[in-house]
């Protein structure tokens, strides 16, 4: 999952971020070193509203959270590793038969039985999630039709202490306060859209012991939680674009098409 952290509403916490980032300039593109130079007032809408439920994802707060998307793109995009070491695992493209597919409940046994072949699944798909610079997978972007997915809030392997293992989780309620953030997903290469999500959830799961666990989530573990869930349902974040941004990936996607077979519904 490609998603870029939402600070509109920092604007203390942006001041000092800019400021930081002159004194760090190389390690930003030259588009990014020019943005961070002008005038932080020329930058930032004078708009400190919330978004509501009903707002549109083209408002003051969409496009504060697009600055600094774009600021940390250079820093934060996802790649395509390809081959990694340490598994055969590799993340599908769309429109592979897998993001659509249903995906399978997985059983006690599989979690307590000999060999546990979902420990290892979920310790392999942490491997490809940091060799892909993300920060959450779900198992049907591997090929593998289960109700399991992985992510770590930080996309940092060091900070291990943050990883997240789901088995057959489910969000049980939604909040009514939505936001809108910029999304994208790895097996959709070199696209990205605006996403409206719930602002906090509240989830059912169980963990590698197959004990049943309660969380409520908000903010950026909820979008990443509901990001990956999607997957599980077959659904992916293009479904959620609106129609002006399907539009803009529509190009896109149907180079996808061309370039890995007709296994998808544009």
């Amino acid at each position: 999952m490609r998603l870029h952290r939402y600070y509109a509403n920092q604007i203390m916490a942006t001041t000092a971020l800019c400021t930081m980032a002159r004194r760090t300039v190389v390690a930003f593109s030259p588009v990014a070193r020019n943005y961070i130079s002008s005038p932080i007032t020329n930058r930032i809408p004078t708009s400190h509203n919330h978004v509501s439920q009903h707002s549109s994802p083209t408002n003051s707060i969409s496009k504060r959270s697009s600055w600094m998307s774009s600021l940390f793109s250079s820093t934060t995009e996802e790649v395509d590793p390809g081959v990694v070491e340490g598994t055969d695992l590799r993340v599908l493209k769309y429109p592979h038969p897998s993001l659509r597919a249903e995906n399978e409940e997985i059983k006690l046994e599989e979690l307590t039985g000999p060999g546990c072949e979902i420990s290892k699944i979920a310790k392999e798909m942490f491997l490809v999630m940091y060799a892909t610079k993300g920060v959450g997978l779900a198992a049907p972007q591997v090929g593998i039709n289960k109700r399991l997915m992985v992510y770590n809030e930080s996309g940092d392997p060091k900070k291990w202490m943050k990883e997240n293992i789901f088995i057959n989780p489910k969000i049980v309620e939604f909040s009514e306060a939505k936001d809108w953030e910029e999304e994208g997903c790895l097996s959709f290469p070199d696209m990205r859209g605006d996403v409206e999500r719930s602002k906090w959830i509240k989830v059912e799961a169980q963990n590698m012991k197959g004990k049943k666990i309660k969380k409520k989530y908000k903010g950026w573990e909820a979008r990443i939680f509901q990001h990956e869930y999607d997957h599980l349902d077959g659904t992916v974040y293009i479904d959620r674009l609106t129609e002006e941004g399907r539009a803009n990936v529509q190009v896109t996607l149907e180079e996808l098409v061309s370039n890995y077979g007709e296994g998808g519904a544009l």
